[in-house]
């Protein structure tokens, strides 16, 4: 787990297109995020987007709906605060799904969740961000305080191609990014732009 995580921003028309530009400008994992309650339309996005992940080589995960992943085959879940815990989803899902969990501000709140059985833990906001504005502010030391528990750690909130840097730099694995990708004119030159921010990582020119 190493670069770009894309985060959709749906519902929207496009979905399919911009989700398949993301993924070609570099993404390395892309979640299906949709808070909306219309199944049918979501259930059809989602099994359209994990065959494109696996066009791909790339990992599709499911934001907080376990039963949503187990249908269309997803690679895992990400789980929130107010979400199932972790025991249940690996439970439901099996030992080889991606379970994800959002770590906010707390280190304790990270240990917890690495005990848990988590397989990567995603911290922020660090920046603010239109997608979450109330979202708590974290650090860039947590990144560096949190690589003692072996696991990914996923920066969130608020992350551009400038700012994004200095966050691999403090121990993100992974840059998890909403509006900055699919907020931007051409998705997949935006998506370009952060995963090219990981390269120096790779001894790339």
């Amino acid at each position: 787990m190493r670069g770009l995580y894309a985060i959709t921003d749906g519902p929207r028309d496009d979905l399919l297109m911009v989700a398949g530009a993301a993924l070609a400008g570099g993404a390395r994992m892309l979640q299906y995020r949709d808070k909306s309650t219309v199944h049918a339309r979501r259930h059809a996005e989602a099994a359209a987007l994990q065959a494109l992940c696996q066009v791909h080589g790339i990992p599709l995960i499911i934001n907080d709906d376990i039963a949503l992943a187990t249908a269309v085959g997803a690679a895992g879940v990400h789980l929130g605060e107010q979400d199932t815990d972790i025991t249940t989803a690996r439970a439901r899902l099996g030992p080889g799904a991606i379970i994800g969990a959002s770590c906010y501000d707390s280190l304790p709140r990270a240990r917890q969740l690495a005990a848990a059985g988590a397989d990567y833990l995603a911290f922020g906001a660090f920046h603010p961000s239109p997608t979450k504005p109330h979202a708590r502010p974290a650090s860039p030391a947590l990144l560096r305080d949190a690589a003692a528990l072996g696991l990914p750690r996923v920066a969130i909130g608020g992350i551009t191609p400038d700012n994004g840097g200095a966050l691999i730099d403090a121990g993100a694995d992974l840059l998890a990014v909403v509006s900055g990708v699919f907020g931007a004119v051409d998705v997949r030159a935006a998506a370009r732009r952060y995963a090219d921010l990981f390269e120096p990582m790779h001894g790339a020119s």
